[in-house]
């Protein structure tokens, strides 16, 4: 681990990483929180809700006008991934890291929940990985590197759930696992796991999760994410966090790695504040002493990147509203099963971007203590208070699942008959609970119940002393089993990617290496099937293998579709082949300020020849889009269809510094044959030293503008600063301040 330090400008390579995995071992265990930075000052900002900032970083696009500082909210940022291919989600948690999350949530697929044991190997899963012991140690291994170089501890997080609970919940312990899903509730009504083995099972995965001091998370959420109306089952997901909760705490997890998995139940266009606002605090009255993970609300996303953006942020407001000790990062993927990289990293910077924004909100405003918000919430903790009571009185938990208490769509005390009713002396794994016999004797660390070490002289306290520790205490009895199948494991996979993983080939990807995926938005001027149609034979003959349309949005029904659909190129890009041109040249603000303020530049402009264009030359200019005038550059603009002549005796008569000629029109090369007529002419008039000239325009290329004589050429996307930057050098170079 020593030598495996990553640096910033090259590629993560997964390959390091799994060399020496049997030899790994976790450098802690447990759970860590950001370090609150109070009052921290970060460029021209006080911030008061964030925490300490990061060592390396992404920061918001816009941070580059604000000494690129990149300031960290309170909560823990959580980004949840499911690719199927552990190898590819370690390079996004890398990104993810970067963007400033710090719960890396590894989704396990679906099928591991009725697997009654470990799995081993590396075997590609769908909708999430399988959670094997090597990937569990190389994903952790990897994390300890990329903390080192983000400079911040990451939680790293899967789920201990069905059958195989305590086993997966011993390897977490074993591997460094920080945070987990346990909710034995979730696994009865989602998984139809027998409710008494799901419940013995739990006791056991719980005392484990309390010795490794893992934050445990439940999976009450799941009840607004199935039932018909969401917004109806809220005091039901109270009783099913308080269930789960106090479970727990008399188990032995500490209040302080409780965490309330919370969802918002409503959603756009509903009037969701006035509904989840009320939830939000019912759910703190009750549930206070333990830590909250607010996470997005995913029933109703219709995969379209606004209409979750926009849920997003209405659910962290929320957040902030009631607190939120981590704020979790859903994204589209949960509405069109794309997991894809870009969304990850965007969702991270929703989070930030929110979260930031809202920094000191609470120090100016306060919920209001009577009026519709308390009414509100008081009526869903008496119905939530209501329906405990009636699980005791039908006899228990058990019973009223049997009956179908739970995830019923109608509002307590109401019944709607669509809950999830499951049978307690039926579903996986009934049967295979066998009360202990009286000398049973379990010499481990962290076990649930009894151990009856006594009886051959060890010690209660510490019964796995008796066999020289368990697991937990020698890592050399842990056995580690590399693969199974020969050809479905991560060798192969990568053997498959070798040239792009090495830098020969290049091919865009969104989820896998490699995997050729790209997105492309288009608006089809007709109605949603046809357009959605067109779209699949528009992605055919371009050339895309398998394009599917993943999300489609009316702009009007008879007018237009906005469509985004995903397909797959059939070629890869040779980088050595590339003509990479140079990064752009940019002087700071401070340097340029100081240049015009201190030597006054004087500058005349317009486009030239019989061409009406202006817009690009106004955007070169004008202050408001970043132009020249913003460092103080005095501008007299001659406006449009200007000839050479008249611009060149402008800057003779006005004393000018430089003349700034702009030509789009470019046939027969006029805008060549107009630059060295400027240039002439100011040959002509005996200021061609003291003036600097420069041309631009889409059709321009800088090095041929230069051969007509002129200073300097600006082709396509360039931009204020890049003209400001050239006329500070040029005219420091004049003076001999080079």
């Amino acid at each position: 681990m020593a030598d495996m330090i990553l640096k910033p400008n090259e590629k993560l390579d997964v390959r390091n990483i799994l060399k020496d995995l049997d030899k790994y071992e976790p450098r802690r265990k447990g759970w860590v929180w950001r370090k609150p930075a109070p009052n921290l000052k970060m460029g021209p900002f006080e911030f008061h809700d964030v925490s300490e900032p990061l060592k390396n970083s992404v920061g918001l696009p816009p941070a580059k006008f604000f000494e690129n500082i990149d300031p960290q909210p309170l909560p823990v940022i959580t980004t949840e991934i499911a690719s199927g291919r552990f190898e590819d989600d370690i390079r996004r948690m890398r990104m993810a890291a970067w963007h400033g999350a710090d719960h890396i949530m590894v989704i396990r697929h679906m099928g591991q929940s009725h697997i009654d044991g470990l799995m081993e190997g590396t075997p590609q899963g769908i909708g999430g990985i399988p959670v094997t012991r090597k990937q569990v140690r190389a994903q952790r291994k990897a994390l300890d590197i990329i903390e080192d170089e983000v400079g911040r501890p990451i939680n790293y997080h899967s789920y201990v759930s069905g059958v195989a609970g305590p086993d997966v919940a011993v390897m977490f312990a074993e591997e460094g696992i920080n945070g987990a899903h346990q909710d034995p509730q979730y696994n009865v009504l989602y998984r139809d796991i027998n409710c008494v083995r799901s419940f013995v099972d739990a006791c056991e995965s719980k005392k484990i999760l309390a010795w490794a001091d893992i934050l445990q998370i439940d999976g009450a959420h799941n009840a607004n994410a199935t039932a018909r109306e969401a917004w109806k089952v809220m005091p039901e997901l109270i009783v099913q966090h308080a269930i789960n909760s106090l479970f727990s705490e008399k188990v032995g997890i500490k209040p302080e790695n409780i965490a309330l998995s919370t969802v918002p139940p409503s959603a756009t266009p509903a009037p969701c504040m006035y509904l989840d606002l009320p939830y939000a605090v019912a759910l703190r009255d009750i549930c206070g002493r333990y830590k909250m993970r607010a996470q997005q609300n995913t029933k109703y996303i219709c995969s379209s990147v606004r209409e979750a953006t926009v849920t997003h942020v209405m659910n962290m407001f929320i957040s902030k509203l009631t607190s939120a000790d981590i704020q979790s990062t859903i994204t589209p993927d949960e509405g069109r099963n794309v997991p894809w990289h870009i969304y990850n990293m965007e969702a991270c910077d929703n989070a930030k971007q929110a979260l930031i924004g809202m920094d000191g909100l609470m120090e100016m405003i306060e919920l209001k203590k009577d009026g519709p918000l308390r009414e509100n919430a008081r009526d869903i903790k008496e119905r939530a208070c209501l329906f405990m009571e009636e699980i005791i009185e039908v006899g228990g938990y058990f019973q009223a699942v049997k009956e179908g208490f739970f995830v019923d769509s109608a509002k307590y005390p109401e019944r709607n008959g669509d809950g999830i009713a499951r049978n307690p002396e039926g579903g996986i794994g009934y049967g295979y609970i066998f009360e202990r016999e009286e000398d049973y004797m379990a010499p481990v660390t962290a076990h649930f119940g009894y151990n009856n070490v006594e009886q051959y002289g060890g010690d209660p306290a510490d019964p796995a002393a008796l066999i020289g520790g368990c697991t937990f205490e020698d890592r050399s009895k842990i056995v580690f089993i590399d693969e199974l199948d020969d050809e479905d494991n991560v060798a192969t996979r990568l053997e498959k990617v070798k040239k792009y993983l090495d830098g020969e080939a290049i091919k865009p990807e969104m989820e896998w290496c490699a995997d050729g995926t790209i997105m492309i938005t288009m608006m089809i001027p007709a109605n949603a099937r046809t357009a959605e149609a067109a779209a699949v034979e528009i992605g055919k003959k371009l050339g895309l293998e398998e394009p599917v349309v993943t999300s489609k949005e009316v702009m009007q029904e008879a007018e237009g579709t906005r469509i985004e659909m995903k397909g797959k190129l059939t070629f890869d890009v040779d980088p050595s082949n590339l003509e990479i041109p140079p990064e752009p040249h940019h002087l700071d603000d401070k340097t340029l300020y100081d240049e015009f303020q201190n030597h006054d530049m004087v500058v005349v402009c317009g486009t030239v020849g019989e061409d009406e264009h202006s817009v690009g030359l106004r955007e070169i200019i004008n202050i408001k889009h970043g132009g020249i005038e913003k460092w103080g550059i005095k501008v007299n603009y001659l406006g449009t269809s200007v000839p050479v002549e008249k611009l060149v005796d402008a800057a003779v008569e006005l004393n000018a510094d430089a003349i700034l000629a702009s030509t789009i029109i470019s046939h027969d090369n006029i805008h060549y044959k107009n630059m060295k007529r400027i240039n002439d002419l100011a040959v002509e008039k005996g200021i061609r030293d003291k003036v600097i000239i420069c041309a631009g325009g889409t059709q321009v290329i800088p090095e041929d503008a230069v051969k007509t004589g002129i200073d300097a050429g600006f082709g396509r996307d360039s931009h204020g600063i890049d003209v400001a930057t050239f006329l500070c050098e040029e005219a420091k170079r004049r003076r001999g301040e080079e």
